[in-house]
């Protein structure tokens, strides 16, 4: 379930502006997708997300984290509409977007909402040098004309990502790039269109530990300085405690657990959350309790048991956690965790 967003209406247009500035960029609600598989006379489906809902802050980073398979990604290519949802709802700013059925208003979304995937070899065309996959966003979105505008453009873009000097970096192809320069090339593609919301899948995931700070920073440079709204996807919670301002937990396909990031690593609240954290290195913790060792398998997503899909692995697990997922439970400001361990 999602956290409840309760804005009070305004007696006059005075409070108007307060009201906008506290509703959050995108709200996405009950968000669900299941892939058939198995031809077109099988009814089997795998089920990457069930019910997902959560919401966006405008200018704050929302770290998803859990481990592979869990439907992060899925998620994230389900906001940037590469695929469309089975059902639920994306709101961003008051709309439903996917009732929006015009071209105008899904480029305009599309150029709103952008896309930086974890793969930096994959996401450049190695035929084309860096000015051009610059230059293309620019012209499509109509946010440059003319030679002179869309180089100095292009040059702005690779200075805001910090790749200089630009014009050595402009006539490079990917191939002569690092990991790190060619996940920044991204950064600035989708900064070319200026969004007003970025969803990182997994930006550091294939990059060398030694550079990985760099595009950190450079994430938190562009929520400080452009205003952006990120939404930042990754399997490690130390990163997310370092970037995100909120985090929530997914595990195999459903949201189980969301809180402010300090709140989430030092008050952990669901048993899958502080396995998550238990495989932190951390020189000055004994070896893990037997209270957030793994037992058990993942759960099959083409068959999902009723109930929570962690009590298979779970310490805890009661009756009622195999035969019906648990509610959403308040364990102090701003923290939520669907578990029976809280609550009545």
């Amino acid at each position: 379930m999602s956290e409840p967003t309760t804005i009070e209406a305004a007696p006059s247009d005075a409070g108007k502006d307060t009201i906008e500035a506290a509703a959050p960029v995108m709200d996405i609600r009950n968000l669900t997708k299941r892939f058939p598989i198995g031809g077109m006379f099988s009814s089997h489906e795998v089920h990457a997300l069930q019910d997902v809902s959560f919401s966006l802050p405008r200018g704050e980073v929302v770290a998803v984290v859990g481990e592979s398979g869990s439907g992060k990604s899925t998620a994230a290519r389900l906001l940037a509409r590469l695929m469309p949802p089975t059902s639920g709802e994306i709101v961003y700013n008051g709309r439903d977007v996917l009732k929006e059925e015009s071209g105008r208003a899904s480029l305009a979304y599309r150029g709103d909402v952008q896309m930086v995937f974890q793969d930096p070899f994959g996401s450049l065309n190695p035929v084309h040098p860096v000015r051009y996959h610059l230059e293309r966003p620019l012209k499509i979105h109509k946010k440059a004309s003319g030679r002179r505008q869309v180089r100095e453009r292009v040059h702005d873009l690779l200075n805001i990502v910090g790749l200089q000097p630009v014009e050595d970096f402009a006539a490079k192809f990917p191939y002569q790039l690092s990991g790190g320069q060619r996940q920044r090339v991204a950064f600035a593609r989708a900064l070319a269109v200026e969004p007003k919301v970025m969803l990182a899948d997994e930006p550091v995931s294939m990059l060398d530990v030694s550079i990985r700070i760099g595009v950190l920073n450079l994430i938190e440079r562009l929520r400080a300085d452009e205003g952006i709204s990120f939404l930042y996807i990754t399997h490690d919670i130390a990163s997310a405690r370092y970037i995100g301002d909120k985090t929530n937990v997914m595990y195999a396909g459903r949201m189980v657990e969301g809180a402010p990031s300090g709140e989430l690593i030092d008050n952990p609240a669901h048993p899958y959350t502080k396995l998550l954290l238990s495989a932190v290195p951390n020189p000055h913790a004994g070896l893990r309790t037997q209270e957030t060792q793994a037992r058990g398998e993942i759960p099959s997503l083409v068959d999902p048991p009723p109930g929570c899909p962690f009590a298979a692995r779970c310490p805890h697990v009661m009756e009622v956690c195999r035969q019906r997922m648990p509610d959403t439970t308040w364990v102090g400001t701003d923290h939520w965790v669907r578990c029976y361990l809280y609550g009545e």
